[in-house]
């Protein structure tokens, strides 16, 4: 483990964090796009995305705890990296507006998968996550500088 271990973990989940801000920004832009993509030559609403996060590195939790026990120096955590970003799979809202443009022959329009509720609460979380990275990032900046100055 080198000293910019915890840097390296920060910055790995704010770059992720951030990928999901943006993606929820695009859900929320897109929440009343009812032609998205083509599909057999229809259009079909937006789908919502969501991002999956996984560790950098595949461990078990065993590693770490025999580390711990044998009071051997044991190693943290990676940081987390995006895996992909995929759709969701919730069917659409229908909407009855037989004006619409899309409506189907009952006056009903398919509309996107995207909750703006459930957007605005994964937003607060991804936005409270980056916050606490940027505080851990600090800490260890103020940690590494303390440590220098005890050297003078």
């Amino acid at each position: 483990m080198t000293i910019f271990h915890g840097f390296n973990t920060s910055a790995s989940a704010l770059t992720s964090q951030r990928l999901r801000m943006d993606v929820i920004s695009a859900n929320m832009a897109n929440a009343e796009t009812t032609r998205g993509t083509m599909v057999n030559g229809e259009w079909q609403p937006y789908q919502r995305k969501m991002v999956v996060m996984q560790p950098n590195e595949k461990q078990s939790f065993a590693p770490f705890l025999n580390k711990a026990m044998s009071n051997e120096s044991s190693s943290v955590g990676n940081g987390v990296k995006v895996s992909g970003i995929i759709n969701d799979q919730t069917p659409f809202k229908l909407v009855y507006n037989p004006e619409h443009p899309d409506a189907n022959e009952e006056g009903y329009v398919q509309m996107p998968n995207v909750d703006p509720l459930r957007e605005m609460v994964d937003l607060m979380s991804a936005t409270r996550s980056y916050e606490a990275n940027v505080t851990t990032l600090n800490a260890s900046k103020n940690m590494l500088l303390k440590a220098l100055e005890i050297g003078r």
